[in-house]
């Protein structure tokens, strides 16, 4: 019996993680899909606190109603640069959480790299 396309994704999340940390100076960008919403967060693990997050429900509350696409993942990607940005980040470490580098986190990274962050 196969496994559903999410439990894979939490087999391959612990690999990635053990491999990348975030600090103060560079944070991990963290990205986690929904079926709805799109969330990305800035996290320093030395420290264990979350230094800045986004999301496409967080930018819903400006009017404009966002899904789970490519357009509003670019949206949120600027959105949680320019937040770091104000924190005087620029440097981040990307941490896709298991999912594959393509579509939907794709955008959002290249969205962020738009917007001045570095990976």
């Amino acid at each position: 019996m196969s496994k559903s396309k999410n439990a894979q994704r939490l087999l391959r999340k612990p690999r990635i993680r053990k491999k990348i940390s975030g600090t103060e100076v560079r944070p991990r960008l963290v990205v986690f899909r929904s079926n709805q919403h799109l969330y990305a967060q800035l996290v320093d693990d030395v420290n264990g606190v979350t230094l800045a997050a986004s999301s496409t429900q967080a930018l819903n509350k400006d009017g404009e109603t966002l899904k789970a696409n490519r357009d509003s993942a670019a949206k949120v990607g600027k959105d949680i640069a320019a937040k770091a940005k104000e924190k005087k980040i620029d440097t981040v470490v990307f941490d896709r959480s298991g999912y594959i580098y393509h579509g939907k986190v794709k955008a959002l990274a290249d969205g962020a790299r738009e917007a001045g962050l570095k990976f």
